[in-house]
């Protein structure tokens, strides 16, 4: 089933998970989907590797795991930065091989001393795969993309995206639902109409923390703030404080109305389950 029509019935719930490194190990892709198909979501999304590491290729045939196995929807990421026409259409057949439907296009992370090939953008990549059926999904940024200075900048680029045929947006994480709140309505007012899905990552250690405001540029509420002070030396207690702070930030975005939740898993099921069983 194509993603839109699934927001035309529901808020949906997602989540994501990426290729095992290094070897595919079949085992424990298994049990991280055995694990999560219980949980239910309405659909699974798949990352790839933007480094040519033989990711693009895991990430279909996942994809394609995930709905011939487990009944479940899935989409698979497609990154274009480091791509060019001729690689393009092999991610084009194979996605169609694996039999996918939706494909979550990215410009994807560009690799130190590589130079840009043939795409540059993500409304790019969109507008080559217009005619090749898939249901296409972007990404979208409530705290502006990191290398954008510029917020109005960063909304036309979003609208470009919706122009090329995106479908529907999944946002990059956040801590603030504050911040969240106020892109919308701005996103709204530039004329972005598809829905919007908030991308909630659950904090479970201090470093990916600092990770993530570097890579990110994510920002941090006070609440926060508090668990990190509170639990800096307790990893356990600040994973678990971690969960509760986003199960509470699910929760105010639903009763705030938000079009969906994705829940990045980090292929970590037990940690999707009890995010799930606090939303319960």
């Amino acid at each position: 089933m194509k993603i839109a029509e699934i927001f035309k019935q529901k808020r949906p719930v997602s989540f994501e998970i990426f290729p095992p490194k290094g070897e595919l190990s079949t085992e424990s892709f298994h049990q991280t989907l055995s694990a999560l198909s219980t949980l239910g979501p309405d659909y699974i999304s798949v990352t790839c590797s933007a480094g040519g590491s033989g990711g693009r290729e895991r990430t279909a045939e996942l994809a394609g795991i995930i709905r011939t196995q487990y009944g479940i929807e899935s989409c698979a990421h497609l990154t274009c930065v480091n791509s060019d026409a001729q690689m393009l259409r092999e991610d084009v057949q194979r996605l169609h091989e694996h039999g996918v439907e939706n494909v979550l296009a990215l410009r994807g992370d560009v690799i130190p001393g590589a130079q840009a090939r043939v795409f540059r953008y993500a409304s790019q990549l969109m507008e080559n795969l217009r005619g090749e059926g898939f249901c296409l999904g972007g990404a979208c940024y409530p705290e502006g993309h990191i290398e954008c200075a510029d917020p109005a900048e960063d909304l036309r680029h979003l609208y470009e995206k919706q122009q090329a045929g995106a479908a529907f947006l999944v946002t990059q994480l956040f801590f603030d639902n504050a911040c969240f709140y106020r892109f919308i309505e701005k996103a709204r007012a530039a004329g972005i109409t598809i829905p919007v899905t908030p991308g909630i990552m659950p904090i479970l250690s201090k470093a990916q923390i600092e990770r993530m405001i570097f890579t990110c540029g994510a920002s941090l509420p006070a609440d926060i703030i508090r668990i990190l002070y509170r639990y800096e030396n307790d990893p356990e207690s600040l994973k678990q404080a971690g969960i509760e702070y986003a199960v509470r930030q699910i929760l105010d975005l639903q009763r705030g109305g938000a079009d969906g939740i994705h829940i990045y898993t980090m292929n970590r099921p037990q940690i999707a389950m009890q995010i799930m069983e606090g939303l319960r």
